[in-house]
């Protein structure tokens, strides 16, 4: 079991309170996701845009222990955090305008004239970020792209499509994957500002996470002006893709809090609602040992960012954990459980969307296989 700091405590702690912020605004973000100059004034919005901005590039604000604990810290603080928020509501937190993985990414591989440039067109929190890299039949196989970039001059032409990402036919400014040639170290990743000649993005009709805003995009001869290509200043073997392994590794452990943390919130709830429901206890104990096994996979990222096995685990794991906990929570209630409690019958949808977040559990059993293999499984 991992011992958890006084700091991690503190994170954990104070996103438990702001995660009551976000379940107020659950079900209005379900309902219209279109619809958020409402929620633009949340406290939580606020401190997630803020947290996920490099501290050279935010806006004059106060700083706040809620925003000093959210702020970009070791993968267990990110997590425990997260769990937190999640038991609030998920499709509240992908709904935020804020840098996002985008902003991940350009903190990487970008220059400081590149950070500036994106970061700034951040502020004020009425834009999105976007990071297209996904493409149609090709979403478990990243190397497999055909989305490309042609020369142009000192600039790039974009050209291709991609689908299932987060904010993007609303999003201003984010990052986009493609080829500048057919090797794997041609796969490059380029900042992108919209709208612009050639580009076309469309909301997809999702069932859950309707906060995510998942889009599905398409570019014609998108031009790129000279100096949008992020590593140029980097070895081949550091920049696209290749540099993503590492980033890849912490969000599959964030997915996995945001599964787990909606597993916590779906027992906890019918629990409230009905004490004595059977299974209940079992229930919370399953939940609470995912929280566990999610601590150590981030822990062991915290040691060893580039193995990611545990990663794999706990996303496999914890996806099984929250659509049983859904299955569990639908009948516990009685036929008309759902209908009588709209946010729990969000929370049912939304969990089966993680399993196409960040790999397929098939995907992830192949991992895990392989890490066992090659001896990744050793607590050691």
């Amino acid at each position: 079991m991992i011992e958890l700091s006084e700091r991690v405590r503190a994170v954990r702690d104070l996103s438990r309170e702001a995660a009551v912020d976000l379940r107020s605004r659950a079900l209005a973000i379900d309902v219209d996701p279109d619809a958020m100059e409402e929620h633009y004034n949340s406290p939580v919005f606020e401190m997630v845009r803020q947290a996920d901005t490099p501290p050279q590039y935010r806006e004059s604000l106060p700083s706040t222990p809620l925003l000093r604990a959210m702020e970009r810290g070791s993968c267990l603080e990110n997590v425990a955090g997260l769990i937190e928020l999640a038991r609030g509501d998920v499709g509240a937190i992908l709904a935020c305008p804020s840098p996002g993985l985008a902003g991940v990414f350009v903190e990487l591989l970008g220059t400081p004239e590149q950070q500036e440039w994106f970061f700034t067109r951040m502020h004020g929190g009425r834009r999105w970020s976007f990071f297209a890299m996904t493409e149609e039949g090709r979403g478990n196989d990243a190397t497999a792209m055909e989305t490309r970039f042609d020369r142009d001059g000192d600039g790039w032409r974009l050209t291709g499509g991609k689908c299932y990402v987060g904010n993007a036919a609303r999003g201003s400014v984010g990052v986009v994957f493609g080829r500048t040639g057919r090797g794997a170290l041609s796969i490059r990743a380029a900042l992108v500002e919209v709208p612009a000649p050639g580009w076309h993005g469309e909301k997809l009709d999702m069932i859950g996470l309707r906060g995510a805003y998942i889009s599905r995009l398409s570019f014609s001869d998108v031009a790129i002006p000279a100096g949008r290509m992020l590593g140029d200043h980097l070895p081949a073997t550091r920049r696209g893709i290749f540099a993503a392994i590492t980033t890849f590794n912490h969000m599959r452990v964030r997915i996995a809090a945001s599964a787990v943390g909606t597993a916590l919130a779906m027992v906890e709830y019918v629990l409230e609602h009905r004490k004595n429901a059977p299974g209940g206890q079992l229930a919370l104990a399953r939940a609470e040992a995912g929280r566990e096994l999610v601590y150590e996979a981030a822990a062991r990222i915290d040691r060893d960012p580039e193995r990611g096995y545990l990663s794999s685990a706990a996303k496999l794991g914890a996806v099984g954990l929250a659509v049983g906990t859904a299955h569990w929570a639908s009948a516990a209630l009685g036929p008309a459980g759902l209908i009588e409690h709209p946010l729990l019958e969000k929370w049912t949808r939304d969990v089966h969307a993680f399993e196409f977040m960040e790999g397929t559990s098939n995907i992830h059993r192949l991992h895990v296989a392989r890490g066992y293999q090659a001896g990744d499984a050793d607590p050691q």
